[in-house]
């Protein structure tokens, strides 16, 4: 594939197909925490969520969590625009230096054994309007550090009814179908572990016209900004891609 990096299109020889990336400016940011103010605006946002569900859990959020400052995580926080108020967040964690969080929990089946994988959990929208619109973004934001750190699958655990999202997202079920498992990391709360794979995620959406490919692949929102490059310094012992490289977001480059 050649990509016009001056212009609004990107020719796709796998498709032998033009295809027009437009540019869309965001209300808010989406950006990886490399400050510790920024790590208190996700620590915010993050229990207010948690203690509107799940509040006897939530009272463990009110702090940053060792896992937040581990080799291989990082902490996406979006923000307004505005006057930065937080609007959402999210932990990404890679079993690049150690098994993921889930891995407390249950053994991963065989057909994930070796590979690169990348857990999503604190997810934690405000009460805002915005607060869906900012949501999508947040999954866009962190398949694209997947993507830009080589992770080969996206793997999530999920409560009823959070798992209808991940549902509608396609990821798939690791053990059986729409089995919930306690998770003692958790409180024993029973979840669903699910799974998707980064590279199927472009050709699976188009095959089925997902109302999201387009925002995903056809738009790029410079204002959802996971880049850097390997070797980029950690800010205050928070996590950077370890294989990140920049390119405009909407197709990868093949």
């Amino acid at each position: 594939m050649t990509m016009q990096l001056g212009g609004d299109y990107c020719q796709r020889n796998d498709l032998k197909t033009a295809v027009q990336i437009t540019e869309e400016r965001l209300p808010f940011t989406v950006k990886l925490v490399t400050t510790e103010e920024e790590m208190s605006k996700a620590v915010s946002i993050r229990h207010s969520a948690y203690a509107r569900h799940v509040p006897d859990f939530a009272e463990q959020l009110k702090r940053p969590e060792s896992r937040d400052y581990e080799d291989g995580t990082a902490i996406l926080l979006a923000e307004s625009r505005l006057d930065g108020t937080p609007l959402g967040t999210m932990r990404i964690q890679t079993n690049q230096f150690g098994p993921l969080g889930l891995e407390q929990s249950v053994d991963l089946p065989d057909w994930l054994e070796g590979l690169s994988l990348a857990e999503a959990t604190r997810l934690g929208i405000s009460e805002s309007r915005e607060g869906r619109v900012v949501k999508t973004f947040l999954f866009k934001a962190y398949y694209l550090y997947c993507l830009h750190a080589e992770i080969d699958w996206m793997v999530i655990t999920a409560r009823k009814p959070l798992d209808r999202q991940y549902d509608a997202l396609l990821f798939r079920d690791v053990f059986g179908a729409s089995e919930y498992i306690p998770m003692s990391h958790v409180g024993n709360m029973p979840h669903r572990v699910m799974a998707l794979k980064v590279n199927d995620v472009e050709p699976s959406w188009n095959a089925v016209r997902h109302p999201l490919y387009k925002v995903f692949f056809h738009v790029n929102h410079p204002d959802v900004d996971v880049g850097g490059t390997p070797g980029d310094a950690r800010g205050d012992g928070m996590a950077m891609p370890s294989h990140a490289t920049h390119f405009p977001m909407g197709l990868r480059p093949q």
